[in-house]
């Protein structure tokens, strides 16, 4: 990356502000990426955990599925779903609260005695599903910050940091070559001088 600069005491304090102000940050970044590396696999086995607890409870009912066409339509709906944004590595999410679920009202003579049982069953199943929809998406989310802050470590690291020293060491030498150049001219002016007033 080429840093555009003068070569001057004026771009050399700017690079230098600039180059320690990454330095500075630079380790923050690098914690705050590490933080969202974990978080990351934790969301990850979260979803996995979820996901195999939502095959175990539908293999546990594989055998009722020629019971569930008794279930009426529409029985259970989703009234409410809570859902808060929470904050992990300076990363807000979404996090599953509670589901309310709306259950409509039904004979208990006229249906089957399984019903009661059937609706927990699937407001269970329901909310798995919630979860793990929200667990996949807070998983996505923190993907994506981790990748932008990898990124930017990456390029003060690699990059800018190393860009900026660089710059600050052309300047420098400008500047001393130049201030040699002046003293070498000063030397041979009154060298000249000498020689003049001599003869």
């Amino acid at each position: 990356m080429a840093i555009q600069f003068q070569y001057n005491k004026t771009y050399l304090q700017q690079l230098s502000r600039e180059l320690r102000v990454r330095e500075i940050a630079l380790p923050t970044l690098a914690a705050k990426e590490a933080a969202l590396r974990l978080e990351v696999r934790k969301a990850r086995l979260e979803v996995q955990r979820l996901e195999q607890k939502l095959a175990d409870r539908t293999e546990e009912l594989a055998n009722t599925y020629p019971l569930w066409h008794e279930l009426p339509e529409k029985i259970i709906t989703v009234a409410k779903m809570q859902v808060a944004d929470k904050k992990i590595a300076g990363v807000k999410v979404p996090e599953l609260e509670r589901v309310v679920f709306a259950v409509e009202r039904y004979s208990l003579f006229n249906q089957p005695s399984w019903v009661p049982v059937g609706i927990d069953r699937l407001s269970e199943l329901a909310e798995l599903s919630m979860r793990i929809d929200l667990a996949r998406k807070k998983m996505s989310v923190l993907e994506h910050a981790r990748k932008k802050t990898t990124q930017k470590v990456n390029l003060y690291d690699k990059v800018q940091i190393p860009a900026y020293r660089e710059g600050i060491v052309k300047i420098k030498r400008f500047l001393e070559d130049e201030e040699s150049l002046a003293k070498s001219a000063q030397k041979i002016l009154k060298t000249r001088l000498a020689r003049e007033e001599a003869a």
